[in-house]
């Protein structure tokens, strides 16, 4: 397969990463001297920007061939690596991040088939790429950053979602300062990128627990000043999903430390409280798994323990009446176990 790319293009694999590196900066990618990655303007005819993207779509699908393979023949490891490597030393996957407003969908796929291919290649124990991008997390912000570009932003989600299946990059994600641009990549784009920004800060916060942990006990203000945002937002789906990820962190004994600071805080309280006043059954139910966290807690603070003693009647009131038709045994027994507390409180 390779050898037939190689008669037909007259390029070795490296010479492949090359050519399609010189492409990219053909097409107007430039990095500062800051090793910022920029896209210029490129002075050319509208013919000749044709012929370029014409040349890098090529180029991208043999690089597809080299990682994947062609019909029935296996990619060769020996291409991949010198492949791989060319790509670290000049930088490809900058480049092709900062080119991707500029192509259109195919080459737009291919880039992300790329990325997939050169995320998941190991050497034994070791992940080379991943070791790479490690060393340089302006990758990680670069898409982050696509979901600015709606034309782009699925694309560089798929890309983020394979980085964030690896501990080390979850974390560069974590504790970089584009996450707390999360809420307005939640809130203010199209439906089908808010989904996926979400479920890539969901990914982060799930798939690798005890460093998760480790991060919101270091970070809990701050996460959790940006995480309030999505809580309280006016959007129904924000909201649903917020509340429901919440309630999966508190219950995870990996997260305890930040459970316990959570359900200490009045104002945490307060805030789930209104959630179970909200028109939308499954938004109540969502806080209900939060809230029950609260009350089952047994070393409630004061003021905690003051406002659910104020509310006991009105509190009582509502689980009775709530989802009395529901076939859900755990969901019955939980209600029925927060219902035994709340009354056993006095109601002063």
């Amino acid at each position: 397969m390779n050898f037939l790319i190689k008669s037909r293009q007259q390029r070795t694999s490296a010479e492949l990463a090359r050519s399609i590196c010189d492409a990219c900066f053909r097409m107007g990618v430039h990095v500062t001297s800051d090793q910022v990655w920029r896209l210029h303007d490129v002075p050319t005819s509208f013919d000749s920007r044709r012929k370029l993207y014409d040349e890098l779509s090529s180029l991208l699908q043999q690089g597809k061939l080299v990682l994947y393979g062609e019909g029935d023949h296996e990619p060769v490891p020996e291409f991949i690596a010198q492949f791989a490597q060319e790509a670290y030393q000049l930088h490809m996957m900058e480049c092709l991040l900062t080119v991707l407003p500029r192509l259109e969908f195919e080459a737009r796929k291919d880039i992300t088939q790329i990325f997939v291919a050169l995320l998941q290649r190991s050497i034994g124990t070791r992940r080379p790429t991943i070791e790479y991008v490690y060393s340089n997390p302006s990758i990680v912000s670069m898409t982050i950053r696509g979901y600015d570009m709606p034309d782009i932003a699925l694309n560089t989600g798929m890309i983020l979602h394979e980085m964030l299946q690896y501990e080390l990059l979850a974390k560069l994600f974590l504790y970089s300062d584009d996450l707390y641009r999360f809420p307005r990549y939640i809130e203010f784009t199209s439906f089908s990128i808010s989904c996926d920004a979400f479920k890539n800060l969901r990914d982060a916060l799930v798939y690798h627990r005890s460093m998760a942990a480790e991060f919101l006990q270091q970070q809990y203000v701050h996460f959790f000043s940006m995480y309030t945002q999505l809580l309280d937002s006016q959007n129904y789906v924000t909201r649903r999903q917020s509340l429901k990820l919440l309630g999966e962190l508190l219950v995870d004994r990996a997260h305890y430390s930040t459970m316990i600071r959570y359900v200490s805080d009045e104002e945490n309280l307060k805030r789930i409280m209104n959630a179970l006043r909200d028109r939308s059954k499954h938004i109540q139910l969502e806080a209900f798994h939060v809230f029950k966290v609260f009350v089952a807690n047994p070393r409630k603070t004061p003021a905690v323990e003051t406002i659910l003693r104020r509310n006991r009647t009105r509190i009582l009131s509502f689980l009775q009446a709530f989802l009395p038709d529901s076939t859900n045994e755990s969901f019955i027994d939980e209600r029925q176990y927060i219902i035994q507390i709340i009354s056993a409180m006095p109601s002063t």
